[in-house]
């Protein structure tokens, strides 16, 4: 039996609630691809249900944010858009030419570590944090323009030293994962210590 033109569109609309669930950040056409409509479409299904644009999602989102304790919210690299402390955390870096080399249009690695690392950081319960070890693999380019979703969540936890579990993606494309080691020791930072990019502090 086939359906109804109105049982199509409720049908498309809550595909749209769910994968925005998932995906919060995806634009009007990376949507429209992933249902199948057209992005004039996309963006009545939006209003239809009151969900506004990519940017304004991200903003709303930074309004109900927590703020790191470990580190100035402005030395983590991309926008924090989610943030619970001592557990889990989502970053977004939206990628210029600046951090591409100009031949080939791919961002340096060095830009997705830093996202990763202070991201890291930025869990930590704590007054000040330094990552001590990390281990990263690069799984795909990344190019200019795509937007990295990293989510960071600590694996366990052994007195004042964390094990800290990153995952970046371009949608669904996994482009980095590591594991950092980040200490917060009770006794302050010295002079000795820190960490090789200075991202915690």
């Amino acid at each position: 039996m086939s359906r109804s033109p109105d049982q199509v569109i409720e049908k498309r609309l809550e595909r749209l609630r769910a994968v925005l669930h998932q995906e919060p950040f995806l634009t009007d056409r990376e949507l429209a691809a992933r249902i199948g409509v057209s992005l004039p479409t996309v963006r009545l299904y939006r209003l239809r249900l009151g969900i506004p644009d990519v940017r304004e999602r991200t903003r709303q989102l930074a309004e109900r944010l927590v703020r790191p304790r470990s580190l100035y919210a402005s030395e983590v690299v991309g926008e924090v858009v989610e943030l619970e402390l001592g557990r889990r955390g989502i970053s977004l870096l939206r990628t210029t030419g600046e951090m591409a080399f100009a031949r080939t249009g791919i961002v340096r690695g060095h830009y997705l570590f830093a996202q990763a690392n202070s991201l890291a950081v930025a869990l930590i319960d704590a007054d000040w944090a330094l990552t001590g070890s990390a281990r990263v693999r690069f799984i795909r380019p990344v190019r200019v323009g795509e937007e990295v979703v990293c989510s960071a969540r600590i694996q366990r936890s052994r007195g004042s030293t964390h094990l800290v579990v990153v995952d970046s993606r371009v949608r669904q494309a996994q482009v980095l994962r590591g594991l950092f080691v980040v200490a917060a020791p009770r006794d302050g930072p010295t002079e000795e210590a820190g960490d090789e990019d200075g991202s915690g502090r």
